[in-house]
């Protein structure tokens, strides 16, 4: 009897535990669910590169769920892996390295998802031959593929280059436009590979990883850049990446011009590039377009955005202090500038979004939003828009009631115009339609 009673109160507690743990996967299962559907409603889904999971094949181990650096792109709902915020996913393709029974692939997104993307070869080449592009403006974001992309797309061009019995001395084997971190590794391939190359950057060497908030983890993984070797660090700052790229910037085998943006880039009838610049023209036999996806801040047409005060980029947040800071925006970029600043000593910082919740962010950023609200360093207002702004105040409508905050200064994150209209100048194709010819003359360069 005694050993029956003890085998009943052991079965109990067991039993406990078990229905504890059965209701909390299916409120977590419940809750991934709403989330899988609010996505469908409200968002885009996945924009490029992304984990294609085949249910065939799934287990339901959970380890693509826990390894993902985002945060909740993937969770398990009916015992499969499923995506619930595919705008969330930036191709670290860790999910599929971690899945044992090889059920995730890593694709693109399908071409009606992504009407405002170039279309692109598997090297990297757009419709027009012999022009690449490579980085974010392909759709990938993630640091490790743009340096990988633009190692790649400089060995294909090297090896067509070989290809040819004679080469015009006057052209520039390649030029590659923006030096940012596909194009910097673009650069040092090219020069590893004995290329006559030139660099075009219209701002300064490291791209947008230079407007990043101070300490900004820019990479999950280790890389490895052309003649520099592996970065073995998984989390890289954007200040040990700048101190990386000053020193690539004393390497004599590199031709990186600063401070000289590209106009237009024309294909000629003898299959040589002209690459036009405010201050020179260039003749090339293969171009790589190395760009943001940011372009052109987009305003907000509110008074007074005109003035000095207000800004689109935050470069250094130390710079500022003891100010009082408005931060207009929803997305990644604009907590994280909002959160860096709120660490500077006397800093006010209030966040200004359009819409009721977050519900855009990374998994990290909306957990260290929601620590830095809690604990009083940052001040949110939903549902608001900023109506003018002034010397030493700002306007702002809250839940159509005007409010007045005192500032000094303001960030914009509104997002920006991506270069299209510069691309399809250069007779780049977009959207749906088919994917780039395989033309003969893709596959060598001119002997002019």
């Amino acid at each position: 009897m005694d050993t029956l009673f003890t085998w009943l109160i052991a079965g109990s507690v067991l039993g406990f535990f078990l229905l504890r743990y059965w209701l909390a996967h299916k409120q977590k299962e419940s809750k991934a669910k709403a989330t899988k559907e609010r996505g469908a409603l409200f968002s885009e889904g996945p924009r490029a590169q992304h984990p294609r999971v085949s249910l065939d094949a799934c287990i339901g181990c959970g380890g693509c769920v826990s390894v993902c650096p985002e945060g909740d792109v993937l969770a398990l709902i009916d015992g499969k892996a499923t995506i619930i915020n595919g705008h969330k996913c930036i191709g670290h393709g860790l999910c599929a390295e971690e899945c044992p029974v090889g059920a995730i692939t890593m694709v693109m997104a399908k071409p009606s998802s992504g009407a405002d993307m170039p279309i692109l070869s598997p090297e990297y080449e757009t419709s027009v031959p012999n022009l690449f592009i490579v980085g974010e403006l392909g759709g990938l974001a993630l640091i490790k593929n743009a340096v990988n992309q633009g190692r790649d797309c400089v060995d294909t061009i090297t090896a067509r280059l070989k290809e040819q019995s004679s080469q015009p001395q006057s052209a520039w084997d390649i030029i590659i436009v923006g030096a940012g971190p596909a194009g910097i590794s673009a650069s040092l391939r090219a020069a590893q590979n004995g290329l006559r190359a030139l660099t075009l950057e219209r701002e300064s060497v490291g791209g947008t990883v230079s407007k990043y908030p101070r300490q900004k983890l820019v990479m999950t993984s280790p890389i490895e850049f052309p003649l520099h070797g592996r970065f073995n660090k998984t989390t890289l700052s954007k200040e040990d990446l700048l101190a990386f790229w000053e020193k690539v910037m004393q390497r004599a085998d590199l031709n990186i011009h600063t401070g000289e943006g590209v106009e237009s880039v024309q294909k000629q009838p003898d299959g040589l590039f002209t690459v036009r610049t405010p201050k020179e023209t260039y003749i090339a036999k293969a171009v790589v377009l190395a760009l943001g996806r940011a372009g052109t801040p987009r305003k907000l047409g509110a008074k007074g955005e005109d003035m000095p005060h207000v800004l689109y980029r935050l470069i250094e947040a130390d710079h500022y202090t003891n100010q009082h800071v408005l931060v207009v925006g929803g997305g990644d970029s604009a907590v994280e500038a909002a959160m860096g600043l709120a660490h500077q000593k006397g800093n006010t910082v209030t966040v200004s979004y359009r819409r009721g919740e977050f519900s855009r962010l990374k998994d990290r950023n909306a957990k260290r939003i929601a620590e830095s609200v809690a604990n009083g360093k940052v001040k949110v207002l939903f549902n608001s828009n900023p109506v003018e702004f002034r010397f030493g105040s700002v306007a702002i409508e809250v839940e159509n009631q005007l409010m007045e905050l005192p500032n000094d200064m303001v960030w914009i994150f509104a997002g920006g115009t991506p270069p299209s209209d510069f691309l399809k100048a250069c007779g780049i194709q977009f959207g749906d339609t088919a994917a780039p010819p395989r033309h003969e003359e893709s596959a060598q360069l001119s002997t002019r």
